[in-house]
Protein backbone atom coordinates (compact mmCIF):
# COMPACT_ATOMS: atom_id res chain seq x y z
CA UNK A 1 0.00 0.00 0.00
CA UNK A 2 1.47 3.62 -1.05
CA UNK A 3 0.53 6.71 1.08
CA UNK A 4 -0.06 9.68 -0.97
CA UNK A 5 -0.69 13.12 0.28
CA UNK A 6 -2.62 15.78 -1.16
CA UNK A 7 -2.03 19.41 -0.49
CA UNK A 8 -4.91 21.85 -1.06
CA UNK A 9 -4.64 25.56 -0.32
CA UNK A 10 -8.17 26.37 1.06
CA UNK A 11 -11.71 24.90 2.05
CA UNK A 12 -13.06 25.52 -1.27
CA UNK A 13 -10.48 23.29 -2.81
CA UNK A 14 -10.56 20.46 0.05
CA UNK A 15 -14.15 19.87 -0.13
CA UNK A 16 -14.45 17.97 -3.17
CA UNK A 17 -12.04 15.34 -1.90
CA UNK A 18 -14.01 15.35 1.69
CA UNK A 19 -18.00 14.82 -0.33
CA UNK A 20 -15.83 12.01 -2.31
CA UNK A 21 -14.05 10.06 0.31
CA UNK A 22 -15.52 10.92 3.64
CA UNK A 23 -12.25 10.53 5.25
CA UNK A 24 -11.25 10.55 8.97
CA UNK A 25 -10.09 14.16 10.72
CA UNK A 26 -7.22 13.44 12.48
CA UNK A 27 -5.39 15.21 15.40
CA UNK A 28 -4.21 18.55 14.56
CA UNK A 29 -0.04 19.02 14.06
CA UNK A 30 1.13 22.62 13.57
CA UNK A 31 -2.09 23.99 13.93
CA UNK A 32 -3.48 21.98 10.76
CA UNK A 33 -6.07 19.23 10.54
CA UNK A 34 -5.46 16.45 8.26
CA UNK A 35 -7.49 13.63 7.09
CA UNK A 36 -6.88 9.87 6.69
CA UNK A 37 -9.01 8.19 3.56
CA UNK A 38 -8.69 5.64 1.03
CA UNK A 39 -8.89 4.43 -2.52
CA UNK A 40 -7.91 1.21 -3.76
CA UNK A 41 -5.20 0.01 -2.19
CA UNK A 42 -3.52 3.64 -1.70
CA UNK A 43 -4.22 5.49 1.59
CA UNK A 44 -4.86 9.29 1.24
CA UNK A 45 -3.49 11.95 3.39
CA UNK A 46 -5.45 15.40 2.81
CA UNK A 47 -4.67 18.49 4.15
CA UNK A 48 -6.19 22.08 3.55
CA UNK A 49 -2.30 24.13 4.19
CA UNK A 50 -3.62 28.20 3.72
CA UNK A 51 -3.08 30.50 1.45
CA UNK A 52 0.90 31.16 0.57
CA UNK A 53 4.30 29.28 0.34
CA UNK A 54 5.00 29.01 4.23
CA UNK A 55 1.88 27.80 5.07
CA UNK A 56 2.03 25.18 2.01
CA UNK A 57 5.84 24.06 3.19
CA UNK A 58 4.93 23.38 6.41
CA UNK A 59 1.83 21.28 5.04
CA UNK A 60 4.40 19.23 3.22
CA UNK A 61 6.91 18.77 5.53
CA UNK A 62 4.72 17.15 7.86
CA UNK A 63 2.84 14.98 5.31
CA UNK A 64 6.12 13.87 4.61
CA UNK A 65 7.86 13.80 8.67
CA UNK A 66 4.29 12.74 10.09
CA UNK A 67 2.94 10.31 7.58
CA UNK A 68 5.83 9.25 5.47
CA UNK A 69 4.30 10.05 2.55
CA UNK A 70 5.37 8.27 -0.75
CA UNK A 71 4.63 11.17 -2.98
CA UNK A 72 2.89 14.41 -2.85
CA UNK A 73 0.07 16.37 -5.25
CA UNK A 74 -1.01 19.62 -5.32
CA UNK A 75 -4.76 20.28 -6.11
CA UNK A 76 -6.48 23.36 -6.95
CA UNK A 77 -7.13 26.08 -8.51
CA UNK A 78 -4.89 28.73 -10.46
CA UNK A 79 -4.57 32.11 -12.53
CA UNK A 80 -4.40 31.83 -16.01
CA UNK A 81 -1.25 33.74 -17.59
CA UNK A 82 -0.66 32.56 -20.97
CA UNK A 83 -3.26 34.22 -23.73
CA UNK A 84 -4.56 31.03 -24.22
CA UNK A 85 -5.42 29.16 -21.42
CA UNK A 86 -9.41 28.99 -21.17
CA UNK A 87 -11.24 29.17 -17.96
CA UNK A 88 -11.47 25.46 -16.16
CA UNK A 89 -8.56 24.79 -17.90
CA UNK A 90 -6.53 21.72 -16.17
CA UNK A 91 -2.78 23.02 -15.66
CA UNK A 92 -0.34 19.97 -15.50
CA UNK A 93 2.46 21.65 -14.07
CA UNK A 94 5.60 20.15 -15.82
CA UNK A 95 8.35 22.64 -14.46
CA UNK A 96 7.53 25.52 -11.09
CA UNK A 97 9.05 28.06 -10.56
CA UNK A 98 8.65 31.06 -8.24
CA UNK A 99 8.07 33.99 -9.38
CA UNK A 100 8.97 36.13 -6.69
CA UNK A 101 12.28 35.39 -5.74
CA UNK A 102 15.84 36.29 -7.07
CA UNK A 103 17.09 33.35 -8.92
CA UNK A 104 20.39 33.24 -7.54
CA UNK A 105 18.88 32.48 -3.82
CA UNK A 106 18.22 28.65 -5.15
CA UNK A 107 21.10 28.09 -7.40
CA UNK A 108 23.94 29.78 -5.42
CA UNK A 109 22.17 28.87 -1.86
CA UNK A 110 20.29 25.94 -0.80
CA UNK A 111 19.10 23.88 -2.41
CA UNK A 112 21.89 24.62 -5.11
CA UNK A 113 19.91 23.97 -7.89
CA UNK A 114 20.90 24.22 -11.71
CA UNK A 115 18.17 26.06 -12.49
CA UNK A 116 14.88 28.02 -10.99
CA UNK A 117 12.74 25.19 -12.09
CA UNK A 118 11.79 22.76 -9.88
CA UNK A 119 10.57 19.36 -12.41
CA UNK A 120 7.75 17.65 -11.76
CA UNK A 121 8.23 13.79 -11.08
CA UNK A 122 8.03 12.21 -14.63
CA UNK A 123 6.30 9.16 -13.84
CA UNK A 124 3.18 10.74 -12.37
CA UNK A 125 3.11 13.10 -15.58
CA UNK A 126 3.28 9.92 -17.62
CA UNK A 127 0.28 8.59 -15.66
CA UNK A 128 -1.52 12.00 -15.79
CA UNK A 129 -1.31 11.86 -19.72
CA UNK A 130 -2.90 8.63 -19.54
CA UNK A 131 -6.01 10.23 -17.72
CA UNK A 132 -6.21 12.77 -20.48
CA UNK A 133 -8.98 10.96 -22.71
CA UNK A 134 -11.22 9.82 -20.22
CA UNK A 135 -10.89 13.26 -18.29
CA UNK A 136 -14.43 15.94 -19.88
CA UNK A 137 -11.92 18.61 -19.13
CA UNK A 138 -8.85 19.93 -21.28
CA UNK A 139 -5.34 19.50 -19.83
CA UNK A 140 -2.94 21.48 -20.66
CA UNK A 141 0.81 20.66 -19.60
CA UNK A 142 3.49 23.38 -19.01
CA UNK A 143 5.72 25.41 -16.70
CA UNK A 144 3.89 27.32 -13.73
CA UNK A 145 5.17 30.04 -11.60
CA UNK A 146 4.42 30.37 -7.60
CA UNK A 147 3.97 34.16 -6.27
CA UNK A 148 2.74 35.31 -2.84
CA UNK A 149 0.22 37.85 -5.05
CA UNK A 150 -2.88 37.52 -6.78
CA UNK A 151 -2.16 38.38 -10.24
CA UNK A 152 -4.12 41.24 -11.80
CA UNK A 153 -3.96 41.69 -15.65
CA UNK A 154 -1.06 44.73 -14.83
CA UNK A 155 1.34 41.59 -13.42
CA UNK A 156 0.46 39.17 -16.05
CA UNK A 157 2.64 40.54 -19.06
CA UNK A 158 6.08 40.80 -17.19
CA UNK A 159 5.49 37.29 -15.52
CA UNK A 160 4.73 35.62 -19.26
CA UNK A 161 8.09 37.66 -20.27
CA UNK A 162 10.20 36.17 -17.83
CA UNK A 163 9.14 32.47 -17.48
CA UNK A 164 6.59 31.86 -20.24
CA UNK A 165 4.02 29.82 -17.79
CA UNK A 166 0.58 29.16 -18.23
CA UNK A 167 -0.62 29.64 -14.88
CA UNK A 168 0.18 30.93 -11.78
CA UNK A 169 -0.81 29.99 -7.82
CA UNK A 170 0.56 30.82 -4.25
CA UNK A 171 1.94 27.55 -2.95
CA UNK A 172 2.67 25.31 -5.76
CA UNK A 173 6.43 25.94 -6.18
CA UNK A 174 7.18 26.25 -2.25
CA UNK A 175 5.28 22.07 -1.62
CA UNK A 176 7.59 21.23 -4.84
CA UNK A 177 10.90 22.78 -3.22
CA UNK A 178 10.05 20.58 0.18
CA UNK A 179 9.66 17.64 -2.15
CA UNK A 180 12.79 18.07 -4.18
CA UNK A 181 15.12 18.70 -0.55
CA UNK A 182 13.27 15.32 0.46
CA UNK A 183 13.59 13.11 -2.89
CA UNK A 184 9.15 12.64 -2.84
CA UNK A 185 8.03 12.99 -6.21
CA UNK A 186 5.93 15.58 -7.11
CA UNK A 187 2.82 16.67 -8.96
CA UNK A 188 0.49 20.16 -9.43
CA UNK A 189 -2.91 19.92 -10.67
CA UNK A 190 -4.71 23.22 -10.93
CA UNK A 191 -7.82 24.07 -12.91
CA UNK A 192 -7.98 27.74 -13.75
CA UNK A 193 -10.39 30.44 -12.16
CA UNK A 194 -9.60 33.70 -14.19
CA UNK A 195 -7.44 34.83 -17.31
CA UNK A 196 -6.20 37.31 -18.89
CA UNK A 197 -9.62 38.21 -20.28
CA UNK A 198 -11.32 36.97 -16.93
CA UNK A 199 -9.00 38.98 -14.76
CA UNK A 200 -9.40 39.80 -11.08
CA UNK A 201 -10.72 38.45 -7.71
CA UNK A 202 -14.44 38.25 -8.98
CA UNK A 203 -13.80 35.88 -11.57
CA UNK A 204 -11.88 34.03 -9.05
CA UNK A 205 -15.10 34.16 -6.35
CA UNK A 206 -16.93 32.82 -9.09
CA UNK A 207 -15.13 30.20 -10.21
CA UNK A 208 -13.63 28.37 -7.59
CA UNK A 209 -15.90 25.84 -6.85
CA UNK A 210 -16.31 24.48 -10.28
CA UNK A 211 -12.42 24.75 -10.98
CA UNK A 212 -11.76 22.90 -7.25
CA UNK A 213 -14.07 20.41 -8.56
CA UNK A 214 -12.63 19.87 -11.41
CA UNK A 215 -8.81 19.68 -10.35
CA UNK A 216 -10.17 16.91 -7.78
CA UNK A 217 -11.26 14.79 -10.58
CA UNK A 218 -8.33 14.99 -12.50
CA UNK A 219 -6.55 14.17 -9.31
CA UNK A 220 -8.79 11.13 -8.52
CA UNK A 221 -8.16 10.19 -11.83
CA UNK A 222 -4.75 10.21 -11.74
CA UNK A 223 -4.88 7.98 -8.13
CA UNK A 224 -6.74 5.48 -10.00
CA UNK A 225 -4.04 5.05 -12.18
CA UNK A 226 -0.90 4.53 -10.06
CA UNK A 227 -0.08 1.00 -9.33
CA UNK A 228 -0.95 0.12 -5.87
CA UNK A 229 2.83 -1.13 -4.84
CA UNK A 230 3.49 2.80 -5.94
CA UNK A 231 5.09 4.16 -8.05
Amino acid sequence: MSKIGIICAVDRELSPFLEKLHPKALPPQAMLTFYQGQIGKHQIILVRCGVCKVNAAIAAQALIDRFQVDLLINSGTAGGINPSVQLFDTIISEKIAYHDVAPHILTQYHSFMESVYFPADPRLLALMRQCAPQLPIPLRFGATVTGEQFIDTGMREEIDRQFSPLSADMEGAAIAHVCHVNHIPFLMIRSITDTPTHSGMDHFEQNCEKASGLACEATLALIGKIPSQGI
